[in-house]
């Protein structure tokens, strides 16, 4: 019964942490064998051992996906290892917080390389295998941001548009291929190490603002793509409640992410500069969770969220009944 996960071979990048741990656990759990890719060693060798504990084969491959040809050996060690690739998941990624003229130039250029570029490395990589064997499937995390953005973010919600967009021309790239899959997910704030690792040009102490989900979310999300790939997928409801008002009342949402994103992200309490994991990875010795699923912080609906619903389409309705009570008026 399900999907034959055992034996599975699945790439992951960005699996020292967060989302990327988390999924490389859930997929050991199910027999998969995982490659796991991250810039540091020693918690890659943890999560190698963990997946090991937990019933999968791993192997650990130190990388930063921002070089191509450390990309393109991970992929070499992955195949010289289990024989072939079936799940490549691109999940490593970097983020800097503050105004575009606060952000550094080259943290602008790092966000890119990673996010962005680390991306295409893998998908290049990673189609080359696909096409060659005439199956696989590709999952790029893409977040939220790659659909709505947020303020004090320009670099990170550029480089998600930015995947958002890679994903849609590779799937028109594989029209003919029918067993090769380009899936993109879209989660919303996740309870992971992100927060804390990220730069932070913008005078503020950083914070995840509610609802927070978790990282297993994103790994039961990933693991059914691989069952039954979609084209893209919002994972948590404040993603979902988001998108749909953006299609409804686009300029309102606009305002509303503005006004609400800079409270949610950026606490009151003053933060000194720092670049972060940008261009060296933090040695802070956190796995999975961030911490952050604290009080309102508990991937709930908030009374927020059903505001955030309410007032736009309110706004909307006002707005439609307007000039028809207007002709009433002129009509008599």
């Amino acid at each position: 019964m399900g999907y034959p996960f055992s034996g599975l071979v699945v790439v992951i990048t960005g699996a020292s942490s967060g989302i990327g741990r988390a999924t490389a656990h859930a997929f050991a759990r199910r027999g998969a064998a995982v490659v796991l890719a991250a810039r540091r060693e020693d918690m890659l060798a943890e999560a190698e051992r963990e997946c090991r504990q937990l019933g999968g084969e791993a192997l650990a491959v130190p990388t930063d996906v921002a070089k191509e040809h450390a990309v393109e050996e991970l992929a070499q060690r992955a195949v010289e290892r289990f024989g072939r690739i079936d799940v490549w998941f691109n999940n490593a990624g970097v983020g800097v917080f503050g105004r575009i003229e606060d952000i550094p130039t080259d943290a602008w250029h790092r966000v890119i390389q990673t996010n962005v570029l680390g991306t295409m490395h893998g998908a290049k990589t990673a189609m080359r295998r696909f096409l060659a064997q005439g199956h696989g499937v590709l999952i790029n995390n893409a977040s939220i941001v790659g659909r709505l953005a947020k303020p004090d973010s320009t670099a990170y919600a550029t480089s998600k548009f930015a995947i958002r967009g890679l994903s849609e021309s590779l799937r028109q790239e594989v029209l003919d291929q029918p067993d090769i899959h380009i899936c993109t997910i879209l989660p919303s704030v996740i309870d992971t190490p992100f927060f804390q690792h990220a730069a932070n040009y913008s005078g503020h102490r950083v914070r995840a603002a509610p609802p927070v989900y978790t990282p297993e979310k994103v790994a039961r999300t990933v693991l059914e793509l691989v069952e039954h790939p979609r084209a893209e997928t919002i994972i948590g409801g404040a993603g979902k409640v988001g998108a749909l008002l953006k299609r409804l009342s686009p300029s309102v949402t606009t305002r509303l992410n503005g006004r609400a994103l800079h409270r949610g992200f950026l606490a009151e309490d003053p933060s000194d500069p720092t670049s972060g994991t940008l261009f060296r990875p933090m040695r802070d010795g956190r796995a999975v969770y961030g911490g952050w699923r604290k009080g309102p912080n508990n991937g709930g609906a908030p009374l927020l969220a059903l505001a955030l619903v309410g007032v736009p389409l309110g706004l909307l309705a006002w707005r439609r009944w307007q000039p028809s009570a207007n002709r009433r008026r002129t009509v008599s």
